[in-house]
């Protein structure tokens, strides 16, 4: 092993020779630096911040202050890195390239360290000062050079991106490819961000740009595979996802992703064969966290929350999955039926099972067992925070009592005032309003996310304001407008089984028996036939229409599952009967 290769398999011997070198040299800059690197690795961070304040104070090792900031950041002892980098940005202005170098970096950590945009607008500037000079002066250090300015247009980007300035942040993001056109992580983080402004055209561009030198990118190809759905070519979407899949089946990330976009395209029916895949390729599949939280997501969509309850459980304390498992299973225990809260339309119709103690009792329960959920969230950006704040005041919403929604109201409010625009909050808003009776506030906030560009990071929160500002223009007789906000949530979302009751229901108003059957056919399919209300208003909507083998169909296929449903025996199974004979 030569001596150089030792120095770096044994930091502490290396620490000894530079300390050597430098009492031979003490202005050698560069054996400074390897000092203070060789003590970061070998977690001596207390020595190593004591080293470079003496190196600094004796003023001879100026540079070595970005280590020392890099340090503290590293050590998230924010305030110093930013006092140490105010120190180093506290001067006359200069126009040596070396100081303007510096002081780039320096503005590019500050940024870091601040979330703050401005100090990385700063930082451009400088950088852009460095690259025009370096172009004449230093001709061989361009490419490097321009490197970092895209790395700090991205910066600026994905910034802008988490503050919801999605403009600004494209932007950006054409700007650091400008300096470096093959970078294929900006590439995607453009890409994801046309995907989630419903930019299919410019999103599929930078994707075939990306697979074009790499084919077998992952991210790109799922992108793709969005895309391909976004733009109802089935085939091709189900074909990207295969690819993926077929090289390694246990991808779970992959196969919750497809789960979700096969249940956009209303064809759940598929999801098995995938779930398959995984089992045959690893015997171990059943017991991985990954692949209880995709058949977890699957049983949910598909109308049975309980069994997807009991997978997401099984992925709860993992480190990958736990979180996103955590939040699924308070989002069932909140809603387990899948209801529109804050609706009307529906609320007096199921008299059967809607208002027994026994409902009432498993209701509560569930609110103590969300409260109990939410302990175990750990967010980890401040978009998580406020999702979580927003989900615990939810838990006060589902007690239905006022001091207790009117708390909560607080709370979303608060949260809609510093968030600009942000759907969730509005949509919280809206269901509190609701639940207080105070429908024309909640048509209000209703009103405004009917109005804003559908994305898919919110999708969720978008189909249930619609269909709760769908509830409000039934119940006022205003069917068409519900009409359009109906068939909205089926074009983002094919397999959404409340849009389709409600266009029953608005079509059984109108007397259109036929067309009503049409449509509870269509949610009785994607609730994969778990519904007993559902199965109770296709069979009276069959009854009407007089086709009675179906109705008496449904009925058996209801009080199989239901036996306790006397209702649809007595209303419908009995009637169809008595006419077939007749």
């Amino acid at each position: 092993m030569s001596p150089t290769q030792n120095l770096h398999h044994c930091p502490e011997l290396a620490i000894e020779v530079y300390e050597q070198a430098l009492k031979r040299n003490p202005k050698d800059g560069a054996v400074a630096s390897k000092i203070g690197k060789a003590l970061v690795k070998t977690h001596n961070y207390a020595k190593a911040i004591n080293y470079y304040e003496a190196a600094l104070k004796s003023g001879q090792q100026n540079f070595l202050r970005y280590d020392l900031a890099e340090l503290l950041m590293k050590l998230k002892q924010n305030e110093r890195c930013e006092r140490v980098l105010h120190e180093a940005l506290t001067h006359d202005p200069v126009n040596e390239l070396p100081l303007l170098t510096e002081d780039c970096r320096y503005l590019v950590l500050l940024a870091k360290i601040q979330s703050k945009v401005n100090k990385n607008d700063e930082a451009l500037d400088v950088q852009a000062k460095v690259l025009k000079r370096v172009q004449l002066e230093q001709p061989d250090a361009v490419p490097m050079q321009k490197q970092l300015a895209a790395e700090i247009c991205a910066e600026i980007a994905k910034h802008c991106s988490n503050q919801r300035g999605y403009e600004r942040a494209v932007k950006f993001y054409k700007e650091a490819l400008v300096y470096c056109e093959s970078d294929s992580k900006v590439m995607l983080e453009l890409a994801q961000l046309y995907l989630t402004l419903d930019d299919v055209e410019a999103c599929q561009q930078q994707c075939s740009v990306i697979l074009k030198n790499d084919q077998v990118n992952e991210a790109a190809t799922l992108m793709m595979a969005d895309l391909m759905f976004r733009k109802q070519d089935y085939e091709q979407a189900v074909f990207h996802f295969q690819q993926l899949l077929e090289r390694k089946p246990d991808n779970y990330p992959t196969l919750s992703r497809l789960i979700d976009l096969l249940r956009r395209a209303g064809k759940l029916e598929e999801v098995p064969r995938f779930l398959e895949m995984a089992e045959k390729h690893s015997p171990r599949a059943k017991f991985e966290p990954g692949y209880n939280y995709c058949k977890g997501l699957y049983l949910w969509y598909t109308g049975e929350p309980n069994d997807g309850l009991r997978h997401f459980n099984k992925a709860r304390k993992d480190n990958d999955w736990g979180q996103n498992a955590v939040y699924n299973m308070i989002e069932i225990c909140l809603n387990p039926d899948n209801e529109t809260m804050g609706g009307e339309v529906f609320e007096n119709l199921d008299g059967d099972i809607g208002n027994s103690t026994e409902k009432q009792e498993s209701e509560q329960l569930a609110v103590r067992t969300a409260e109990k959920l939410l302990k175990e969230l750990k967010p980890q950006t401040p978009q998580g925070h406020v999702q979580l704040r927003i989900l615990e005041h939810y838990c006060y919403l589902a007690t239905k009592q006022k001091a207790n929604v009117e708390k909560a109201l607080g709370v979303f409010t608060e949260i809609a005032n510093t968030e600009k625009d942000y759907v969730p909050a509005l949509l919280a808003m809206a269901t509190a309003y609701m639940i207080l009776k105070q429908t024309p506030r909640a048509r209000n906030q209703l009103k405004r996310i009917a109005k804003m560009n559908w994305n898919i990071i919110d999708a969720d929160e978008f189909e249930k304001s619609w269909l709760l500002l769908a509830d409000i223009y039934i119940q006022s007789g205003k069917y068409d407008m519900a009409g359009e906000l109906l068939k909205r949530c089926l074009r983002h979302n094919k397999s959404c089984c409340k849009a389709y009751e409600y266009m029953g229901y608005i079509m059984e108003k109108e007397q259109s028996f036929r067309d009503a059957a049409m449509n509870y056919e269509m949610a009785w399919k994607y609730g994969n036939q778990t519904n007993p209300t559902i199965g109770y208003k296709l069979a009276f909507n069959y009854l009407k229409a007089k086709r009675h083998v179906d109705a008496i169909d449904v009925c058996h296929k209801v009080l199989d599952a239901h036996p306790n449903y006397p209702r649809i025996r007595k209303d419908i199974l009995d009637k169809a009967r008595a006419a077939l004979r007749s």
